[in-house]
């Protein structure tokens, strides 16, 4: 299947046939709470009118995973798209390799990478999903269960010959792990964390993406809220326990004051644009060479709109260079603040 036509402009997703947005619609918050990573309450009704507002704004790719809300994202997600014709439908990604506890929802789950469970978790995500196949499939982690990462690679590259994924990927894995799944066979994309204050990635896995043929879509581009503008001291110190950002270093102290310095920061760089904080964030990520999409979650027609103006929006080298001294005088974050040539 292809995904609908859009206006907005589109990069291809390294060597798949797969031409993707700039930005997708990222369903890891709609998954709701009562697990280990849950954002809060969220209604059911409000996640499917965002997902298909930002289909009708042209977005184009949906990612999601099996974890999030323990199997209800990807069922939301269903629900958004059971109606829709096959040609106005996006590209669906989800993602395997984390095994829960229905008996103990707030455990964390554990990191499973056996060719049998990966098999097991693509069926169940189907069904889920209500899809045929899976446009692109990732290990959500490296595993932590004793099995090498040539086992649970051959397992998605199974799963690719046999026709139930269209593309295979990785996310949260490093440059060593890419090496050794790329051995076995292509590694069609990679998923790591990357914004303005997460950096990391850019020291290596994205370069290495750029030179290998393997897209990157990077999740977290506003650092889970932080970079959007709208983000507070008394937001941070009001999050309810139920959503993990709660627990998270970045959300208190001196690491919360860089964040929201840095933020307010891209403030100027936004109005010269005619933009919001947010867009600026996400396209300070897509700045970068070797980077497809950046997933950006939203719970609302309205947080859509709040940072759609990244999927076209273009950073200047002045805008870089300036984002770069903030990050520098601000010390927020780590990892390079330049963007590669």
């Amino acid at each position: 299947m292809t995904a609908a036509p859009t206006a907005l402009p589109t990069r291809p997703l390294g060597r798949t046939d797969m031409q993707i947005t700039r930005v997708g619609f990222g369903a890891w918050a709609i998954g709701g709470p009562d697990w280990a990573a849950g954002w809060g309450a969220q209604d059911d009704s409000a996640s499917v009118s965002a997902i298909r507002h930002a289909i009708g704004r042209g977005i184009n790719w949906i990612d999601t995973a099996a974890v999030y809300g323990l199997g209800h994202s990807e069922e939301v997600v269903r629900q958004a798209l059971a109606d829709m014709p096959a040609g106005e439908r996006p590209y669906v990604f989800t993602k395997a390799g984390l095994i829960w506890n229905e008996a103990d929802r707030t455990a964390p789950p554990a990191r499973v990478g056996k060719a049998d469970s990966i098999k097991r978790e693509v069926d169940a995500s189907l069904k889920r999903l209500g899809v045929e196949r899976i446009d692109l499939y990732q290990m959500h982690w490296p595993s932590q269960d004793g099995s090498a990462i040539e086992e649970y690679w051959q397992a998605f590259l199974d799963l690719k010959r046999d026709g139930k994924v269209r593309a295979i990927g990785l996310s949260n894995h490093n440059v060593a792990q890419l090496e050794a799944a790329e051995a076995l066979g292509h590694v069609d994309t990679l998923q790591p964390p990357f914004s303005a204050i997460r950096r990391d990635a850019g020291t290596a896995e994205i370069a290495w993406c750029h030179a290998h043929g393997t897209g990157v879509i990077v999740y977290s581009p506003m650092q889970s809220g932080l970079l959007t503008g709208r983000f507070t001291a008394e937001r941070a110190a009001a999050l309810p326990a139920d959503d993990w950002r709660s627990r998270n270093a970045e959300y208190t102290g001196d690491k919360l004051q860089r964040n929201l310095k840095l933020a307010a920061a891209l403030a100027p760089i936004a109005q010269r644009h005619g933009t919001s904080v947010a867009a600026v964030a996400v396209a300070w990520t897509l700045a970068w060479p070797g980077v497809s999409g950046a997933i950006v979650g939203a719970r609302s027609p309205e947080q859509v709109d709040g940072w759609l103006d990244a999927a076209k929006l273009e950073l200047s080298a002045s805008d870089l260079a300036e984002i770069a001294a903030a990050i520098d005088a601000i010390g927020a974050g780590t990892g390079p603040a330049r963007v590669a040539g």
